[in-house]
């Protein structure tokens, strides 16, 4: 089987073994998303491998040979899944691969919020402690994050793995999701949610449902105190209100690992904030991660060349 990967140097820095797709298929690589013609660069192989690069329905038509696509990612939207459908092309994700790190950052934004750590490491380091009459001194928000309430926000693998840390630091821990599942934690509507939680954190794929879910009206339940995350999708969050209430003081702060536009553009409505943290879509950046993720690529490979394919998303 023919394979073109494009985008090898997204998952990559020359630390990842790609033997697990080398050793199933003939692989040309891309190191980044191609400029030219994907229809030219596919050519005729038989597979296709991506991360951000759109595979749309000309491209599935113009591809005579296309029988899969596969994803660096768990998101797909960037795949014309029903065409795919509609020509016999199998499409398959790799879900779950990033749970452990997504839920890491989830809980490290947290802890530098309730801890304004960024601010006391930056203090110290202008020498304020050297000029300090007492021990130590603690101009900057703290707080515990025991007996805080934590409102997660779909509640897929990385949601629960979050409600689990959270609940060994003494949270309490409630939950909006469209499907209520047997579950340790309470489940609740969305505006309860808002209304009760001191920390919100995003963990639901972008839909057309989901788009701007946290918006002017769903902004205002919030309380004054709390903290706002999101290591879900950009396109969740109307940046604008956003913008808004953080500068306003609707909502003490928010932190980002995603944005509604990637590369973060000139215009960011949330750039340069000062109670917003935005970090540059790194939560699935770990090396163990990485390589787990180019491992389940390759198995979904090897799985769909022995007609069994796994993790497919238009069945």
């Amino acid at each position: 089987m023919k394979i073109v990967v494009f985008e090898r140097d997204s998952v990559t820095k020359g630390d990842i073994d790609y033997s697990s797709l080398d050793s199933v298929a003939k692989v040309t690589y891309y190191g980044s998303m191609p400029e030219g013609d994907v229809c030219s660069l596919i050519g005729d192989a038989d597979g296709v491998i991506v991360n951000k690069t759109p595979i749309t329905a000309s491209v599935i038509k113009g591809c005579k040979n296309l029988k899969y696509v596969g994803t660096f990612a768990t998101g797909y939207n960037n795949i014309d899944v029903e065409t795919a459908k509609e020509y016999g092309v199998t499409v398959c994700n790799v879900p779950a691969y990033s749970t452990d790190g997504v839920a890491q950052l989830t809980i490290s934004f947290m802890l530098y919020t309730a801890t304004s750590l960024g601010s006391y490491i930056n203090s110290v380091n202008a020498g304020d402690w050297k000029k300090s009459k007492n021990f130590c001194y603690y101009p900057y928000f703290i707080t515990e994050l025991a007996g805080k309430t934590l409102g997660i926000i779909g509640f897929g693998s990385i949601g629960k793995r979050v409600a689990e840390i959270a609940k060994s630091l003494k949270m309490n821990v409630i939950v909006y999701s469209r499907t209520k599942r047997e579950s340790e934690f309470e489940f609740t509507s969305l505006e309860d949610l808002l209304k009760r939680s001191d920390f919100v954190s995003l963990h639901l794929p972008l839909s057309k449902q989901s788009e701007n879910l946290i918006n002017e009206k769903t902004l205002s339940f919030m309380k004054p105190s709390a903290v706002l995350i999101n290591t879900a999708r950009g396109g969740l969050i109307d940046e604008n209100a956003l913008a808004k209430a953080l500068k306003s003081g609707k909502i003490r702060a928010s932190c980002h690992d995603v944005i509604g536009f990637e590369p973060m553009k000139e215009d960011c409505p949330l750039f340069g904030i000062e109670n917003c943290f935005i970090t540059p879509h790194v939560a699935w950046a770990g090396k163990e991660t990485r390589q787990r993720l180019v491992d389940i690529a390759g198995e979904n490979v090897k799985k769909f060349i022995e007609g069994n394919p796994q993790n497919v998303v238009n069945k």
